[in-house]
């Protein structure tokens, strides 16, 4: 089992000059999961999409080159990354020679393949295309500005979801108040979150409470989304259910987890304005 004085997360560490696979820090799903009561097969599936920002390498004549990088390892990975690894190992590529955007794509997908278990995808959007990006806030009905009062701010709080009368629906509702921290340094990580099922409407103030009452809980990104679907696909029984979050970025890395009942959409990757 990792242990958090083993992180590289929340301490000072020199920032490489070369590039070097060795820095990439593996965390096991399992001990998570298995604290969530999440069965094996897992009643989902899904991907966590990374973007990062912050990408450069030198060319074979040694002139910098800059790209923006997504990163997506599937759910069914045995491992994650931990956060500043991952922005430890980027930056090791800044003083790295290759002959072409390729090969930095071929040795990113392959490292971290390495360090999940699991094949990830690595796209690389270069300089020239960079104005093609636009903002897209997440579909659905904002729920933020219900008239509830609220006091309760965590731990996460699962019997807060609940059903409301009425026919069965299929809906999408989005939240910007999610917020958590992170286990090892307690940083604050903001995000807008989407809950879209196809069932009995979920009660809409309830979910809302149930949101905010991760604000002083501490998780990484992939475990609070798995305790969202978990939680609400037990309390409120939706026939369908996907769950996708999009995080703010910290060190040039945002991290946006998204799962779903088998065959129920596909995370996309749509920047909002916050990222």
């Amino acid at each position: 089992m990792t242990q958090a004085s083993e992180i590289p997360l929340g301490r000072a560490v020199a920032y490489p000059q070369a590039y070097d696979a060795g820095l990439l820090f593996p965390i096991a799903r399992a001990d998570k999961r298995a604290e969530l009561g999440v069965g094996a097969p897992p009643p989902f599936v899904g991907v966590d999409v990374w973007n990062a920002y912050e990408l450069s390498w030198l060319d074979a004549r040694g002139k910098p080159a800059v790209a923006l990088a997504e990163l997506r390892v599937p759910a069914d990975s045995p491992r994650i990354v931990e956060s500043k690894s991952l922005k430890l190992y980027l930056n090791g590529y800044g003083q790295t020679r290759f002959d072409d955007a390729e090969a930095v794509r071929a040795r990113i997908a392959r490292d971290l393949t390495v360090a999940t278990g699991a094949a990830v995808a690595v796209a690389l959007l270069p300089a020239a295309r960079f104005g093609e990006l636009r903002l897209r806030e997440l579909d659905g009905a904002c729920i933020d500005d219900l008239d509830v009062a609220i006091d309760d701010y965590g731990p996460p709080r699962a019997e807060y979801l609940r059903t409301a009368a009425g026919a069965e629906v299929e809906e999408a509702l989005v939240s910007h108040l999610l917020k958590s921290n992170c286990p090892v340094t307690g940083q604050p990580d903001w995000a807008s979150v989407q809950v879209r099922y196809a069932g009995v409407p979920i009660d809409r103030a309830g979910l809302l409470r149930y949101l905010v009452s991760f604000r002083l809980h501490s998780d990484f990104h992939e475990h609070c989304v798995e305790r969202i679907f978990m939680d609400v696909l037990r309390r409120c029984a939706p026939r369908r259910l996907a769950v996708y979050a999009r995080y703010t970025r910290r060190g040039g890395l945002d991290i946006n987890p998204f799962r779903a009942t088998p065959g129920y959409g596909d995370a996309g990757n749509p920047r909002g304005a916050r990222q």
